[in-house]
């Protein structure tokens, strides 16, 4: 298939590192121009000097708050492609999270997303084409024990992206979840390191990890973040005009039903 995103623009929230660099860099392969965000400019100077033979522009500001949401704004008026990847994680004891952890969460992982969509949702509309794409998890969908409060953050992300495909049906433009199953990123060996012994080299630790805490997974390893990149570029391309409203599943098999 030929991807070819030639001509639009496109934001990646939380691009730095990890998932979100490896979605900005396959759009700006496919020929998109692409805005790292990020919340320090040294951070995004860092990913655009890794992207630099392509069109790549940094936007540094904080999307997890109304100030810098409106910051992003002022120096990205304007996309066709959204891509909201920023979020966060980590393994607390359920009945130990508190009031604070569980609101943070939600304006991380769900708040920042919402007001990134309703600002460029009605640009897209205008021009009758666009595309925001929501990375969720596989925890949204099998809830995992150690972190009930990230998976119910991911959960609501799905509904959000639901809601707004309605609310864009018969624009041009789609609204998608990706559902991003255990990815091997820095942040994750850390996440690993914390449910399984810290002596043990990374290769053993990942197995421990699957064969331990997420046994479900057909592909029995942690998927990289360029696979789940390959699915977002193809979302944000031409090709998928008849795909919006969708959950579609990155995730080795690990959520062990046939919908979504």
């Amino acid at each position: 298939m030929n991807i070819d995103l030639t001509g639009k623009t496109a934001l990646v929230t939380g691009s730095t590192q990890g998932i979100g660099l490896a979605i900005a860099e396959a759009l700006a392969r496919s020929g998109a121009r692409v805005a790292i965000n990020g919340r320090t400019a040294s951070r995004v100077d860092e990913a655009v000097a890794k992207l630099g033979d392509h069109d790549v522009i940094g936007v540094a500001a904080d999307v997890a708050t109304e100030d810098g949401t409106a910051d992003l704004l002022r120096q990205l008026p304007a996309v066709d492609i959204l891509v909201n990847n920023l979020g966060i994680f980590g393994a607390v004891p359920a009945r130990e999270i508190t009031d604070e952890q569980w609101r943070s969460y939600f304006d991380v992982n769900v708040l920042a997303a919402v007001r990134l969509i309703r600002s460029y949702l009605p640009g897209m509309t205008e021009k009758g084409w666009g595309r925001a794409i929501q990375i969720a998890s596989d925890s949204a969908i099998v809830i995992p024990e150690e972190m009930i409060h990230y998976g119910v953050s991911k959960t609501a992300l799905l509904a959000v992206s639901r809601g707004f495909a309605k609310d864009a049906a018969g624009t041009g433009v789609t609204v998608n979840s990706v559902i991003a199953g255990p990815t091997h990123t820095a942040g994750v060996e850390d996440f690993v390191y914390q449910l399984v012994d810290k002596s043990l080299p990374w290769d053993e630790a990942q197995r421990e990890f699957m064969r331990k805490h997420r046994p479900q997974s057909l592909l029995q390893r942690l998927i990289e973040p360029e696979e789940i990149a390959n699915m977002v570029a193809y979302l944000a391309s031409p090709l998928a005009s008849a795909t919006t409203g969708g959950a579609l599943r990155v995730d080795g098999g690990y959520v062990d039903s046939i919908l979504p």
